[in-house]
């Protein structure tokens, strides 16, 4: 008997609560917009309309940064088996962007374009030399200084800033694949 009563009254509740929220939703969607002066110059387009461009570098920085943690596996080339470096941006690229790019660090950096450092967007590559070879090292610009990069087996996938001492040494620069 007490099942019985408890049961109405719970559903008068949601019933009382699904009411208010929906005159709460209606109410705001019937107000008047408040008054705003218009703008001395008009906004240009790229403010008022992101590019598919940009939306494709935040996918870009989204996606690496959704795979922090993964294992690395040298020649890895996917989340179960892990990452190596340039198999992280191949597969970052070709999950968040659909470019199919394929090679090591050194081949990806033949095949992008350099980019100022000042200039660096989310979704640029950053190269370095850990190996005493050129571009021996890549990762996937995120923003703020931060990069996302398969480090080595004992740390797999993380997130490091440009700053850090080691990476600062051996940094050579930024380059896209974007336009």
């Amino acid at each position: 008997m007490s099942m019985a009563r408890a049961h109405p009254t719970r559903q008068a509740w949601w019933t009382t609560t699904g009411l208010c929220l929906a005159a709460a939703l209606l109410a705001g969607c019937s107000a008047p917009a408040p008054y705003k002066a218009k703008p001395a110059t008009p906004p240009t387009a790229s403010s008022t309309n992101p590019s598919p461009h940009n939306a494709t570098r935040n996918d870009l920085a989204l996606y690496a940064m959704s795979l922090l943690d993964t294992r690395y596996a040298w020649g890895g080339r996917g989340p179960a088996m892990g990452f190596d470096c340039s198999g992280l941006v191949t597969h970052v690229y070709k999950e968040a962007a659909g470019m199919k790019l394929r090679g090591t660090s050194a081949d990806l950096g033949r095949l992008s374009r350099p980019v100022d450092t000042a200039s660096l967007q989310a979704g640029d590559l950053v190269f370095f030399n850990t190996l005493g070879a050129r571009h021996s090292h890549v990762g996937v610009y995120v923003g703020d200084g931060r990069f996302v990069h398969a480090s080595n087996e004992r740390t797999g996938v993380r997130i490091d800033h440009l700053s850090n001492r080691y990476y600062a040494k051996r940094f050579e620069g930024g380059q896209t694949l974007l336009d």
